[in-house]
């Protein structure tokens, strides 16, 4: 049987009683507020920072598609830092990736830069050893967005289970994924830290989709990193766990963790990505940055978005006017010509059918990417989106599925090897001119129950870079679906060397898979997927 879905675990933990774990009340919980620290000139990155911007009000972006040079570009920042490092991100992981990336903080740490840790502590089971480890060096501090007080040693079934009592709290997380070093240059977009968001994994890894930036959207980066730092939904690492060895112990068992022997560095990039742009590491050693320059603003859900739940107030993401979703929708409608979206996970409900058709009575044309049943490292989800598939392919809407076999053939899309290909690039262009890079999935939990984050951005230019990325057109990556002619079935098509391929069932998905997601179906209810 396939890997059950985390959101159908959390669909049947729902249903269960019991728990009594509780966080620490908030007297005993020391959170001193601090504040991101600006850019300065008198920092190397500050003075590339500015000797690269053309004019004030703009901000510089470039787009990385490539893990390799994405993961280089957080490296060569944390490598060249003097000030601050501020890092905000859902899923951190235990693996050659997230080790090495820590001892880069270590490192700077050492230099003298405060680092600023803060991750959702969903998928942290098992890891306080080694966070607890790395705080233990001075100049860092580990906070911990909404955590689980028990089961901390086992997975994220264990961490519900001992938390059942208190689900409606710990079923909240926060999705966001931010770094920025010394105020100067940040990294926002979907990918988290671990090896398959980076092209490391042996057997399946990512699509997916970072922006490098610099200019006058920084500042607003920094206020959203400490409006979440400061929030009374994040605690200090040590007011829910304490070390077990004094620090000077931690920071031996941090060397040892961390060394060559248990983390492997990462790959040094290609001279060029498939955009043509070499690795910043060696811009940076230029003392300038080529980037596109733009307008543009971010966006992130409030952290107390989880107060309104536990108030039993259902906040609507789509009536929130400092949400995500309701920025992206607001400049969804707006759309005059075209919309072309990529979400791995899509259910648009009744409210995107709603939107959909209201551009489609405009002949606005939309292309919607996601992933296909076999590409999906959530299946659940995927029946979610089944459920509207067809009302989609009846409005005219262009309906696109990654296929974890053909991706391989756009090597825009990166170099997998034997690996299979996931969707995870979270973007939306609209009209060829407005760009959308985020956090944000287009379902019922990134709106309900996750808080997100996303940049929208003014720019021909990326706009182009994006499309040609997915490359939908070609179906390089992707089947096409469409509407067997005179019913409802829906059929794949893709295009190979002898022409035109037709399908009439789920391509590269296995009987059991569709056996068991049809016994689960009926249990998985869409406000929970």
């Amino acid at each position: 049987m396939a890997t059950l879905s985390i959101r159908f675990l959390l669909v049947l933990l729902a249903a269960l009683a019991g728990g009594c774990a509780t966080l620490p009340p908030e007297d005993q919980v020391q959170r001193t507020p601090s504040s991101a620290i600006l850019a300065s000139k008198d920092t190397v990155l500050g003075k590339i920072a500015a000797d690269s911007l053309p004019a004030p009000g703009l901000t510089g972006f470039r787009l990385l598609p490539v893990g390799s040079f994405a993961l280089n570009t957080r490296v060569a920042l944390a490598q060249r830092a003097q000030v601050s490092l501020d890092l905000q991100y859902y899923q951190f992981q235990n693996d050659d990736t997230g080790r090495y990336l820590m001892r880069t903080l270590r490192d700077a740490a050492q230099r003298g830069v405060r680092v600023r840790l803060l991750l959702d502590d969903l998928y942290l089971g098992g890891m306080d050893p080694l966070l607890l480890a790395l705080a233990a060096h001075p100049n860092i501090e580990i906070r911990l967005f909404n955590p689980f007080p028990a089961g901390r040693d086992g997975g994220v079934v264990t961490r519900f289970v001992a938390s059942l009592a208190d689900f409606t709290r710990v079923n909240h997380r926060m999705h966001n994924k931010l770094f920025i070093a010394d105020g100067a240059f940040a990294v926002a977009g979907g990918r988290n830290i671990g090896n398959e968001y980076f092209m490391r994994d042996g057997m399946a890894n990512f699509v997916d989709l970072d922006s490098f930036i610099t200019g006058a959207l920084v500042p607003q980066l920094q206020f959203l990193f400490d409006y979440y730092w400061n929030s009374p939904f994040v605690f200090p690492l040590h007011a829910i766990v304490r070390p077990n060895a004094d620090a000077q112990t931690l920071r031996q068992q941090f060397e040892t963790a961390t060394d060559e022997a248990h983390t492997a560095p990462p790959p040094v990039p290609p001279a060029n990505d498939v955009l043509g742009y070499a690795p910043v590491s060696e811009e940076f050693d230029d003392g300038r940055i080529g980037l596109v320059w733009a307008t543009a603003e971010a966006y992130a859900d409030p952290p107390d978005k989880i107060a309104e739940m536990l108030a039993g107030k259902k906040r609507l993401a789509y009536l929130d006017e400092e949400a995500v979703r309701y920025n992206v929708l607001d400049r969804l409608r707006g759309a005059q010509q075209e919309v072309v979206l990529t979400s791995p996970y899509l259910i648009p409900g009744q409210k995107g059918i709603d939107l959909m058709a209201g551009l489609r009575r405009r002949d606005v044309k939309i292309k919607l990417l996601t992933n296909s049943l076999a590409a999906t490292d959530e299946p659940l989800v995927h029946i979610g989106y089944m459920r509207y598939r067809t009302q989609m392919l009846k409005l005219g809407v262009e309906l696109y599925e990654l296929s974890p076999t053909r991706v391989k053939r756009n090597l825009r899309l990166g170099m997998f090897g034997t690996s299979h290909g996931r969707l995870h690039a979270k973007t939306a262009v609209i009209d060829r001119k407005q760009v959308f890079i985020g956090s944000m999935n287009f379902d019922p939990r990134s709106d309900v129950h996750n808080t997100e984050m996303g940049i929208f951005i003014d720019s021909p230019q990326l706009a182009r870079e994006v499309l040609r990325l997915m490359d939908l057109d070609k179906l390089q990556a992707s089947y096409r679906l469409r509407l067997k002619p005179g019913t409802e079935t829906v059929q794949w098509l893709a295009q190979d060397d002898d022409g035109e391929v037709v399908l009439d069932a789920e391509p590269d998905a296995s009987a059991w898979l569709l056996f068991w997601l049809g016994i689960l179906s009926p249990l998985a209810p869409e406000e929970l997927l």
